[in-house]
């Protein structure tokens, strides 16, 4: 049986992977039976399931393949979840019927577990006509709120909020109001955001030329393009978003660029997307692959590395098949590109492994040289792929080979790709792996460097205790382990010894030969010169990143990390006061199925007239008695004015499969009396009501309060997004949501919790 190389390994895969029965009985014995059912699952669409059974089952055996953990969790469960991690949603209608509907797919994605991206640059500006109604429109940033409302009523799998990513282009004449929309605490916590950047503004930054904001053919208003850039600088420099995502760059370089044009990415930013696109991942951990460690002959096993990457290949593309989709557009996506996003773990422990500093010029050539090794053994496996079962149907052997990403494969694969075509329209992305990476022992997180070389993290035990526990770097324990307590070398160095310069280089080095893109967060010094911040940006441009996203410690956020005093000289081991944080993919946790509806159900109707319109809505709740309780179970609302038809009928369904699901659903009331209308709301009854919704939030929470599920208004809800805490003077970071710790952190794009892994993107 497998000796997990740490406790929290075990508990992470006894937390997040382990195949349970409803009431907690565990169904995998071990991690044996946990890779054998993956692998089992995956194998099962092969006409010889039990050869393959038995490739994939070494591939995943001692962590060497670590499919993402919606994969690892969900794989020949039978349970109804995807095993994609993250969607691009459909394009945005800028109509309120299209919008709602969109908000609907987005809610039913996210239900199943899958993150979601939105362009929100379709949506007309704020104050623009909105025509046949008489009204100034309330602009991209008003219905954000909304999905961010969405996003915090629908948990994602059943627990764990979802994530989202909101996209605006930089021409966008609302684009001023999105970079600084999150400098409010307490507005869009849900959404990573970020500025799709074209290379025509680049170009404008940098001749010091004006900037027209348009929509739809129409200028809005002109402005400098520099200042726009030194807003977008400063306020990611203040309130770290938004991200940078070089828009052009990603469309130049798309292996489809002949088929599809992307506008998105997943929350994390390592795929982007076009509409209806999925991400599925997997990393190779490249530090189960270094011969000798720490010797003279330190290497990685090349060979070993191609063999492992032909596999997994094989094992990523049969998830497409193996996977449910939360909605028919998603799976005819992906089954008309296939494409799959094989990255890596463990990168900077393999580089102390051979000695080598993450940062330097070395380690730079080190990963290109790595990494192409892992795009040629991937695409020369696809193509092969493509011999046997077929290339994906939108395969255009002239086009996809004069592709930007193609141009630079060497001729043989090009020639394979030519004779066989290929199974996967694009193969290799580096995705946020804090999670797996702990299950495999506290390996380095994707590229990250070494968060720290050991930290002390926070366990929830089963009987709702905390302890305390040390958590050491992979690579370091291996170094104590044949060393003992000899100082570490000074090749060796952390996330928080390196200078942005280092975070860049590494990630350019990376990105010469990851076709879709690369989550990396690139940590800045507080007391960093803001014109070497947005230095920082210039460079990750000019070097071919697709995108850049940094943190540096501020006022909403908090601080990134608080470490132990580190000694100047020497490297020694220092421990770390926080964990590093869980990652914001492949965590599910499942939950119950829903309610089942009785033939009859009791309930009541309420009437609600809005002072503004000619006709009334009328509400009707009904309830059902659960495990001796009363409590809501559905909703409908009508009235005659068909203005509010779509929005209505979204509404219902949405808040009547939350109200199935069971437990505390008071926040919904929460989230409808938290929306203000931009035209203003009305007064009623003595009291100011800032939106229709709002209005219907109050008529539930009226009944709510009747029947006896609440105690009275305004009790018994949720969390208030404004009591965020924040204690910068103490450097412990904001509190946790979650479980009210202090020490929040940005890692890999994403604010996560120290104490129980709670994680904003997942």
């Amino acid at each position: 049986m497998t000796r997990f190389a740490a406790p929290i390994a075990e508990q992470i895969w006894d937390m997040k992977y382990r195949f349970k029965e409803a009431d907690g009985t565990p169904i995998d014995t071990t991690v044996e039976e946990t890779w054998r059912r993956i692998a089992r699952s995956l194998a099962s669409v092969e006409a010889d399931p039990n050869h393959w059974e038995g490739v994939f089952y070494s591939a995943l055996e001692d962590f060497k393949y670590l499919p993402a953990g919606r994969i690892t969790a969900g794989a020949g469960t039978a349970r109804s979840v995807t095993l994609f991690n993250c969607f691009v949603m459909g394009t945005i209608p800028d109509s309120m019927g299209g919008i709602f509907d969109m908000l609907r797919e987005a809610a039913l994605t996210m239900q199943q577990g899958g993150g979601i991206g939105y362009d929100f640059s379709t949506i007309r500006p704020k104050g623009s006509d909105v025509k046949g109604v008489a009204a100034d429109a309330s602009g991209p940033l008003s219905f954000m709120d909304v999905w961010d409302a969405m996003c915090r009523t629908i948990m994602s799998a059943g627990s764990r909020r979802g994530a989202m990513m909101a996209t605006m282009r930089c021409d966008h004449p609302d684009i001023e109001d999105f970079i600084t929309a999150k400098s409010d605490p307490a507005r869009l916590r849900n959404f990573n955001v970020s500025v799709l950047i074209t290379d025509d503004f680049m170009a404008a930054v940098k001749a010091d030329q004006s900037w027209d904001l348009c929509f739809d053919g129409k200028v809005f208003r002109t402005v400098e393009a520099r200042d726009l850039w030194n807003r977008i600088m400063r306020s990611t420099y203040d309130f770290a978003e938004p991200g940078v995502i070089f828009i052009d760059r990603i469309n130049a370089m798309n292996n489809l660029a002949y088929c599809e044009t992307i506008a998105a990415t997943n929350p994390c930013g390592e795929q982007p997307l076009p509409p209806y696109g999925a991400c599925l991942l997997g990393s190779i951990n490249l530090a189960r692959l270094v011969n000798e460690p720490f010797s003279e002959n330190a290497h990685l096993d090349e060979a070993a590395l191609s063999d492992l990457v032909s596999t997994a290949v094989r094992m990523m593309d049969n998830v497409v098949d193996a996977s449910r989709f939360p909605l028919e557009q998603q799976r005819q996506e992906a089954m008309n590109k296939r494409r799959i996003g094989l990255g890596v773990t463990g990168l900077a422990d393999a580089l102390l492994m051979v000695a080598s500093r993450y940062g330097s010029d070395e380690a730079a050539v080190l990963t290109g040289k790595w990494l192409k090794q892992i795009a040629r053994a991937a695409y020369l496996a696809s193509a092969k792929l493509a011999k046997e079962k077929g290339a994906f149907p939108l395969f255009d052997a002239e086009k996809f080979l004069a592709s930007g990403a193609m141009r630079a494969m060497d001729e043989d694969v090009r020639a394979s790709i030519r004779e066989n075509g290929i199974r996967n329209a694009l193969l290799t992305s580096i995705a946020p792996t804090g999670t797996i990476s702990l299950y495999a022992g506290n390996v380095s997180s994707g590229i990250e460097p070494v968060f720290a070389y050991a930290y002390t993290r926070k366990v929830l035990q089963k009987d709702g205790s905390r302890t305390e526990e040390e958590v050491v770097d992979y690579a370091v324990q291996m170094w104590r382990d044949l060393f003992g307590d000899i100082d570490l070398p000074d090749y060796f160095v952390n996330a928080q010894t390196l200078s942005p310069s280092d975070h860049v280089k590494m990630q350019a080095a990376a990105q010469e030969w990851i076709d879709s893109s690369i989550s990396k967060t690139i940590n800045v010094p507080e007391d960093i010169d803001f014109e070497a911040f947005k230095g920082v940006y210039l460079q990750a441009y000019e070097t071919g990143c697709k995108g850049c996203t940094t943190y540096r410690p501020n006022a909403v956020t908090g601080s990134v990390l608080t470490v132990a005093e580190q000694k100047p000289a020497t490297p020694e081991l220092v421990t770390s006061e926080i964990s590093a944080p869980a990652t914001p993919h492949g965590d599910v946790v499942y939950i119950t199925e829903p309610l089942d509806r009785p033939q009859s159900l009791e309930g009541s109707t309420y009437k609600l007239k809005w002072p503004d319109s000619e006709h009334a809505i009328y509400i009707t709740i009904n309830d059902i008695i659960h495990a001796g309780r009363r409590q809501p179970f559905e909703v409908f609302i009508n009235s005659k004015n068909m203005e509010h038809f779509a929005w209505t009928v979204a509404l219902t369904r949405m808040i009547s499969a939350v109200f199935r699901r069971g437990g505390d659903v008071s926040f919904v009331v929460e989230e409808l009396k938290a929306v203000f209308d931009p035209r203003g709301g009305a007064w009623m009854q003595g009291k100011y009501v800032p939106s229709i919704l709002a209005a219907i939030g109050g008529v539930i929470e009226r009944h709510l309060v009747a029947i006896g599920f609440i105690e009275g208004e305004g009790l018994g809800l949720k969390e208030d997004p404004r009591a965020q805490v924040v204690n910068l003077a103490e450097n412990r970071g904001a509190a946790c949501p979650s479980c009210g710790q202090f020490g929040m952190q940005m890692i890999e794009g994403c604010m996560t919790c120290p104490s129980c892994g709670h994680s904003k993107c997942g």
